[in-house]
């Protein structure tokens, strides 16, 4: 039990890492939250920053979420749910960062990688439909979405595991409810588009 509340904790504190603040700072020297959007998360680094920056902060937070799993598995101790609450610990650090005024970004490159580490085939139908979407609209805001929603979907009808469900769920409730803004903009028609750029 000691092994498995570690790696949970260890798990927070590893997600509260926030990528999106720390390149921007090393890049531009600038605080993320204070330009473009004001998400600390890689849609608005990569809207800001470009393209580079944009990719690293987008595989940087995926990483955190894998590693949070495997931290989970390695010191599980025989506990089934530690890697489902270490993934959620990680994104719980994401969207509300320790190390940065628990002010951090919405979670789904980190959601990304916990759930594909958790249960990969559901996570991969749902991120293909989620890209596409994107493709299509170039609503990264709507595609996080659909993600999130079809995920828990997914697992139940691909392969339903309890702690794989329960979490994805939860997440798909975060995903909502960080993305309030943008379910307006969406339906007012003013949320803003991949490849629309905002400058420092």
């Amino acid at each position: 039990m000691l092994l498995a509340i570690i790696a949970v904790v260890v798990s927070y504190l590893i997600g509260s890492l926030s990528f999106s603040i720390l390149v921007a700072k090393w890049v531009k020297g600038i605080d993320i939250r204070q330009h473009g959007s004001g998400n600390a998360g890689a849609t608005n680094t990569l809207r800001v920053l470009g393209k580079g920056p944009g990719i690293l902060v987008f595989l940087l937070d995926i990483g955190k979420g894998v590693l949070a799993v495997w931290i989970g598995r390695w010191l599980a101790d025989g506990y089934d749910w530690v890697p489902a609450l270490c993934g959620l610990a990680s994104i719980v650090g994401h969207n509300w960062p320790v190390w940065f005024r628990f002010k951090g970004g919405k979670g789904i490159a980190t959601t990304v990688g916990v759930m594909a580490s958790l249960s990969f085939l559901p996570a991969l139908v749902a991120g293909v439909i989620a890209i596409a979407v994107i493709a299509l609209t170039r609503y990264v805001s709507l595609g996080s979405l659909l993600f999130a929603a079809l995920t828990p979907i997914a697992i139940g009808i691909i392969h339903y595991e309890s702690p794989e469900l329960a979490v994805s769920l939860v997440l798909c409730v975060f995903a909502f409810v960080r993305h309030r803004s943008n379910i307006i903009k969406l339906a007012q028609g003013t949320e803003n588009k991949l490849g629309a750029k905002k400058g420092l």
